[in-house]
């Protein structure tokens, strides 16, 4: 069972008509009706955000706070105003539509090892892709995150062997024909994208926002159930990355090294009955939904937010 809401600092996070916590109640007990609907049908349990490249910096305020310049360069997307002392305050404060994520109150922080061919950043022009999914096999039981949650997932200090069996599933680098490689293709069809995907850990202790190595209060589930240690299913984050290939890929690297170093940083800021809507209609609905939480191949599902990508209601 999910723990009290008095271990999540929602207290201040008010909305019209209550506090926050309500909110989400009264989300979840809508939709509670849609997900029981799913249960013979589903074949998929998530939602995606989209999000461009707003900016590149040496920063990383997970591993180093308020010093900026001491890490190798990141790639930045959503929340527009991140930097080495961004904090939840900062993020929030930042207001709707400060992010380059297609939905206007996701002002989270996510970034990852800019790539350099040679000296050279290589740009990435197009919306990156970042899924919320259920790492349980009871994707009913999967919550939102708690505001202000942070974490590191990979190493730029990893070995191409502890890249390669990570406990969260890694497809590696792929482009044209050739997949699952831990480290970078020599080469990639000219014109096409070298793409990875690399699965977070979505057991969260119930205790902790973030950790000394900021990846010891998250979790990977166990044979598809949270572990007791961190007893609380959260979406599993997957990023799906994609960068311009040319044909030669032998001079590219990341900002933190070769291909297997690859890793991301997570810093949840979202609106919280934006996210508990779209958990609860994509995740717990058993769906396949866009960043509007609506399932191509079930229509009849409805769309959870508006056509642009806000709760009913929201300008």
């Amino acid at each position: 069972m999910f723990p009290s809401r008095r271990r999540v600092p929602y207290a201040g996070r008010t909305v019209a008509g209550g506090t926050a916590v309500g909110v989400i109640a009264a989300v979840l007990t809508a939709f509670a009706g849609s997900s029981a609907q799913a249960a013979d049908e589903v074949t998929h349990h998530e939602f995606q955000v989209n999000c461009t490249v707003d900016h590149r910096a040496t920063d990383d305020p997970i591993v180093f706070p308020n010093m900026p310049g001491a890490s190798h360069e990141h790639s930045f997307v959503g929340n527009k105003t991140t930097n080495a002392a961004t904090t939840l305050n900062s993020l929030n404060a930042a207001g709707a539509y400060a992010t380059t994520c297609l939905n206007p109150d996701d002002l989270s922080a996510y970034w990852w090892p800019t790539m350099f061919r040679g000296n050279d950043p290589i740009i990435q022009t197009w919306h990156q892709t970042i899924y919320y999914k259920s790492g349980i096999l009871d994707y009913t039981k999967v919550r939102p995150f708690p505001p202000g949650i942070r974490y590191v997932v990979g190493s730029p200090t990893a070995t191409l062997e502890s890249f390669r069996d990570s406990p969260g599933t890694v497809e590696g680098w792929e482009c044209g024909d050739t997949a699952h490689n831990w480290d970078f293709p020599a080469s990639c069809p000219a014109g096409t994208q070298l793409n990875i995907r690399y699965q977070a850990p979505s057991c969260w202790n119930g205790r902790d926002l973030d950790s000394a190595d900021h990846k010891s209060h998250m979790a990977y589930p166990v044979n598809g159930v949270c572990p007791a240690s961190h007893p609380n299913p959260v979406p599993m984050l997957e990023f799906k990355i994609a960068f311009p290939a040319d044909g030669d890929e032998s001079a590219i690297r990341l900002a933190s090294g070769r291909g297997y170093s690859w890793h991301y940083d997570f810093f949840n800021a979202w609106d919280v009955p934006t996210l508990a809507a779209l958990v609860s209609h994509c995740i717990n609905g058993g769906l396949q939904c866009n960043s509007r939480g609506f399932d191509l191949y079930k229509p009849n599902r409805g769309q959870v937010l508006g056509d642009n990508y806000r709760l009913p209601g929201r300008p």
